[in-house]
């Protein structure tokens, strides 16, 4: 066999057809919907349920996150836009304008992720503007995770449907 074959046998870059691509697909917005802010939400669970220390502890983690994530945006948030933004327009381009599955998949997957971060900037401000604590901060917590979560199944939904298309086209292709 020859080490060309071998190679893209290997590594294909069909991602559509791939089922590594959907568990990455799975995981990815598994975890975004975990880390709310840079916090596991089990730890709003945890306050929920158990107040005290566990309250305490979730506001002075919370009080960490939303400082590193306004630091951020603050002193990097222009480079990272610019950034994500070349990042964005050449996956999309290559993806959708010179059919290349690869960057297709990519964009379906990161672009979503560039919502989540502006809803996490929004969050954060929130929450150091008002001063949140207690229930409203879990209230605001979990209606972030909510806004994710749907973000999400967005995500998921329109990645599945593309995907679908892409296997359809592929395999109605002559041979």
């Amino acid at each position: 066999m020859e080490w060309k074959v071998l190679i893209s046998e290997v590594i294909d870059l069909r991602s559509f057809s791939n089922l590594w691509y959907w568990i990455a697909l799975a995981v990815t917005w598994s975890q975004a919907s975990h880390w709310v802010i840079g916090i596991p939400f089990d730890m709003v669970l945890r306050a929920r349920r158990f107040g005290g220390e566990a309250e305490t502890e979730l506001e002075q983690f919370t009080r960490l996150c939303v400082n590193r994530v306004l630091y951020i945006a603050q002193t990097a948030g222009l480079g990272l836009t610019a950034i994500g933004s070349a990042i964005y327009t050449t996956l999309a381009l290559l993806g959708f304008y010179y059919a290349v599955e690869i960057c297709q998949a990519l964009f379906l997957i990161i672009f979503p992720l560039g919502l989540v971060a502006l809803l996490t900037l929004r969050t954060a401000r929130r929450i150091a503007q008002d001063g949140d604590s207690g229930e409203s901060l879990r209230k605001r917590l979990s209606r972030h995770r909510m806004a994710i979560q749907g973000v999400g199944v967005v995500s998921i939904f329109v990645t599945v449907m593309w995907g679908m298309i892409q296997n359809i086209n592929i395999s109605v292709l002559p041979h």
